[in-house]
């Protein structure tokens, strides 16, 4: 009887030590401000970091869904937060979500109370084990698996002098996904905010791979919004739609891995440096539909990369429909006060204000 109460006492110490029992998972809550990585990470008792959260999914084995929950709070990322199970297994309606707790369309909501990602790690990512050429580079959250949606998140690059002298590029990359054969990531409902002088936020989103999906984000004050990077394939089932962009000083789109598949309708872009980069060898065109583009400086070029933005290329590679407005000189109205619920949203009425484009989906 002694040995079975001295065995049940060393295995609640272990289940203390290490509550999640290894190669199960379940939805997970992280709470920057109350939270603790050694607890469950149920809503009750949940995980302070979002480096802890995936750490969990990594090691987990299985398949299904796993929701990871973020309440409102500042989330400081001191290294990379990499999603990469092999051993757990995602499909298209069971998906890893990484979303804030309350999302835009919830009675309540407000800009407020929308997690806030900022990265504060060293960059010093090397790519392909090489020291990086311009001065420095990082990865915010990188996604290194199929299926995969982020929702309702404020995101902001990092507090870096970005050009510190000719030729230098110093950057953060807040969402990357890598993985060439992989599939499925959607980004949506999300704020990417960034100054160029104070916290520059470089390129919000560098996705590899299929089916790359963003929809009513806010790209405001970044420097690049989206890029399809790499992939062994043409990048098929992309979509980009229901987005606002404004005020970026490098460009919106670069669709250099993208195929002529990609949905780009909705959207509103005002006072842009490049609207639009397509791949130097200019070989794949694409349809744009019911949008509004007011106030660039560069409609459509090629080629370029971290330290530049290319060089013309033939605007005849953007099929722009009827129902598309483009205006070289042009504003769009934004609502300033932070306050309000539509903050950083085009003002009720104004042009552009009735396509839809936001964090709100109704």
């Amino acid at each position: 009887m002694k040995t079975i109460k001295n065995l049940f006492i060393i295995m609640l110490i272990v289940f203390v030590m290490n509550p999640v029992v290894e190669g199960q998972i379940a939805d997970l809550f992280v709470n920057s401000n109350s939270g603790n990585d050694h607890s469950i990470g149920s809503k009750e008792q949940p995980l302070k970091t979002l480096n802890e959260a995936a750490e969990r999914v990594n090691h987990a084995n299985g398949k299904g869904a796993v929701t990871i929950y973020l309440s409102e709070g500042i989330y400081g990322l001191d290294a990379t937060v990499t999603f990469h199970p092999v051993n757990w297994h995602f499909s298209k309606d069971e998906r890893l979500t990484i979303r804030a707790t309350v999302l835009p369309d919830d009675t309540g909501w407000n800009p407020g109370m929308m997690p806030v990602i900022v990265s504060t790690m060293p960059l010093d990512f090397k790519p392909n084990g090489r020291v990086d050429p311009l001065g420095g580079a990082s990865y915010g959250i990188q996604i290194e698996t199929s299926f995969v949606t982020i929702q309702g998140l404020r995101v902001l690059g990092t507090p870096v002098h970005e050009r510190p002298q000719e030729g230098m590029v110093r950057r953060n990359y807040p969402i990357v996904r890598e993985g060439r054969n992989l599939d499925d990531l959607r980004i949506t409902q999300c704020l990417f905010v960034g100054d160029k002088v104070a916290i520059p936020n470089h390129l919000a989103i560098l996705a590899s791979g299929q089916g790359i999906v963003v929809d009513h984000c806010v790209f405001y004050h970044c420097k690049d919004a989206i890029v399809f990077w790499f992939s062994d394939r043409p990048a098929e089932h992309c979509e980009v739609h229901h987005n606002l962009f404004i005020g970026n000083y490098g460009a919106n789109v670069w669709s250099w891995s993208a195929a002529e598949d990609l949905k780009f309708y909705n959207n509103v872009v005002g006072s842009t440096n490049v609207f639009w980069i397509l791949n130097r060898d200019e070989k794949v065109s694409f349809s744009l539909s019911n949008s509004l583009i007011a106030g660039y400086n560069e409609l459509v070029n090629k080629g370029g990369g971290p330290g530049g933005f290319g060089e013309k290329a033939d605007p005849a590679k953007l099929k722009f429909g009827q129902d598309v407005i483009v205006k070289k000189e042009g504003t769009v109205q934004i609502e300033e006060d932070p306050v309000k619920r539509n903050y950083l949203h085009l003002m009720p009425g104004t042009m552009g204000a009735d396509l839809g484009a936001g964090l709100f989906t109704k």
